[in-house]
């Protein structure tokens, strides 16, 4: 029975916060005119807002669109307010404005997935276009105004700003944000590249084929919204029930008062007084409190263990997930390549081939160059020149000879021993790149995106605990297969691009049911929106961080593992909470028409089960044992 509105300010969260010193102080005269006043006035502060604007604006609201009076919770709370103050009791209606009000501000703070940014998302996508004229000549229009068909100059450097095919150039393109692929892709001519996609050194000529709105990056924003939108619903079966709820309390409550004197020799007084204990007898305090003191301190032990859930409802979710899906490059792997093998064929003479190396690769500027320099350990810092050819690679002249390093498909003739170890090598996801004098291979190179140290033992918990994982990446078969074989990961899916990665998704759920989705990158917003929990990995872009659920600060997948343990124990605290809240209530209603005990008993159960309720959900602050 709880509810998440956009308030317009802060004054609302002001008066609650001066409605605490307010009630502080009467707490502390105990009693008299001057308590009872400051009781009045701390219900009026704290209350206004969270209780009787909304509860007012909202009946008629709900009313106007049921077509019967709808009331909310928070009528009811300020009905029993008004009942327990004509009671004299005006401690606890202060009381009970103040939980029923705080969990109103703590659950709208904690929940608010309909309304994300994706400013950051939306700055990504290209503005300007360099289009050839007929003559030949360039013009600098807006993405907007591209057709399908015109012709596009890229230069080196440059966003490409449509999606399309290359006509003529070629270069090494960085499409990791939409496709996932862990490294730059070279592209030539009749190659698609896509939107948003970053150029590297060289320079081409593209023939567009697809609108703005038809690319795949538009498809990802398009997805994003569509299934922000989708989310919106989670609270309809509770937005349901709730005014049958309130209504039948009023119905009963108003029965007894004015039926009592009727049916029976009880006085009016007495039947009022009676029917106003019912009402705040019925009224869900410790209800209110159950979910938000669990939900609460669940989320504070994770947020100081370095993982921010986005609301309590995704942290219960993830408590119900069947299976997990997760990228591959900067989830499971590092997001960089490493050096991983390598193979000298004149092992005496191999550190003259590493100063070489070194050398050609320090002027490089690609994910791969790094790699190497930071693996090989130069013993002689030469001086080349260096130019790069796509399709090629590096080249240099040194001493009369020419050095290259490419990939192995470059290499016409390769020695047998050298082709075994590439195929080893290839068939395990890894990257492979030779080394040459005047095109005789020297050595031979592995690469690649190296696991976390941490992700076999995560999915190890993970199998453990009954749910399916599947590996979604945009990267070849072969490599994504390797990944997924090292890991024990049940099923990969590869080459998917970032629509596919929502049908993923959406095939899991259906197959499975709750569905999360670890990821950091672009290309996976659409599939982390569309799963049940959307997990981000926290030094991914800032738009898997925007639209996820929970975010992992530290980029430890072990933190999964902790966050569903948490999860788990979180449910296992609320529905506790639940069944003993109405517990109470059954009885304390029950009680309070049968007459077996006083107001003030009444009252001392009503708090008494809304504190259990509390400190049970407390117990979250401290780490689950399993």
């Amino acid at each position: 029975m709880s509810h998440c509105h956009h308030h317009a300010s802060n004054r609302p969260l002001f008066a609650y916060i001066a409605a605490l010193g307010v009630s502080a102080v009467a707490f502390y005269l105990k009693e008299g005119l001057i308590a009872n006043s400051l009781f009045v006035l701390a219900c009026l502060l704290a209350g206004y807002h969270a209780i009787i604007k909304e509860g007012i604006e909202e009946t008629i609201e709900a009313s106007q669109e049921r077509g019967f009076f709808a009331p909310n919770a928070h009528i009811l709370m300020g009905l029993a307010a008004i009942g327990t103050s004509l009671l004299g009791e005006f401690a606890e209606a202060s009381l009970l404005c103040l939980i029923f009000a705080g969990a109103h501000f703590l659950e709208h703070a904690a929940s608010d997935r309909s309304k994300r940014e994706i400013s950051k998302l939306l700055a990504l996508n290209p503005l300007k276009a360099r289009r050839i004229k007929s003559d030949g000549s360039t013009e600098i229009i807006a993405v907007d105004q591209v057709q399908i068909g015109d012709q596009i100059q890229v230069l080196a450097g440059d966003q490409v700003p449509c999606d399309g095919t290359i006509i003529s150039g070629a270069s090494q393109i960085n499409q990791a944000a939409i496709t996932g692929e862990s490294l730059p892709q070279s592209k030539q001519v009749g190659d698609p590249v896509y939107a948003s996609s970053l150029n590297g050194e060289g320079s081409f000529v593209m023939e567009v084929t697809k609108s703005k709105e038809d690319s795949v990056f538009g498809r990802i924003l398009e997805f994003v919204q569509q299934n922000q939108a989708n989310q919106t619903r989670i609270a309809g079966l509770i937005d349901h029930y709730e005014p049958y709820y309130v209504n039948g309390v009023i119905l009963f409550v108003i029965a007894i008062s004015l039926l009592g004197p009727l049916l029976t020799n009880l006085p009016l007084s007495d039947s009022l007084n009676k029917g106003l204990n019912v009402l705040v007898a019925a009224s869900p305090c410790a209800l209110a409190a159950a979910t938000v003191s669990a939900s609460l301190s669940a989320t504070s032990f994770l947020a100081k263990r370095g993982i921010l859930v986005k609301g309590s409802h995704y942290l219960s979710a993830l408590a119900k997930v069947q299976a997990m899906a997760f990228d591959k490059t900067g989830t499971l792997t590092h997001g960089q390549p490493q050096v991983t093998d390598h193979y000298f064929v004149d092992e005496a003479h191999s550190q003259a081939s590493i100063d070489l190396l070194v050398a050609m690769e320090s002027q490089a500027n690609h994910p791969l160059a790094q790699a190497i320099l930071d693996y090989f350990t130069p013993q002689d810092k030469l001086e080349l020149t260096v130019q790069t050819q796509v399709g090629q690679g590096l080249i240099s002249d040194y001493q009369g000879h020419q050095y290259r390093i490419g990939k192995a498909s470059s290499y016409p003739n390769v020695p047998q021993k050298i082709q075994a170890l590439t195929h080893d090598w290839a068939q395990a996801g890894k990257t492979v790149v030779y080394f040459s004098e005047d095109e005789e291979i020297l050595a031979t190179i592995a690469l690649m995106d190296t696991v976390r140290e941490d992700a076999k033992a995560a999915l190890e918990y993970l199998r453990q605990q009954g749910i399916h994982t599947q590996l979604i990446t945009g990267d070849a078969k072969e490599t994504g297969q390797a990944i997924g074989q090292l890991l024990g990961i049940e099923r990969v899916a590869a080459n998917v691009l970032p629509e596919d990665k929502t049908s993923q998704i959406q095939a899991l759920q259906k197959a499975f049911g709750y569905t999360a989705m670890v990821g950091d990158g672009v290309n996976d917003a659409p599939a982390l929106v569309q799963a049940d929990v959307g997990i981000a990995m926290g030094q991914g872009t800032d738009i898997a961080i925007e639209v996820s659920d929970l975010v992992l600060l530290e980029n430890q997948l072990k933190k999964i593992v902790l966050s569903h343990q948490v999860a788990r124990k979180m449910n296992r605290v609320i529905w506790q909470n639940i069944f003993f809240s109405l517990a109470v209530v059954v009885y304390l209603v029950l009680a309070s028409f049968m007459g077996w005990h006083a107001m003030p008993l009444t009252v001392l159960l009503h708090e008494g089960s809304t504190l259990l309720v509390i400190l049970n959900g407390l117990r979250l602050l401290k780490a689950p044992k399993n």
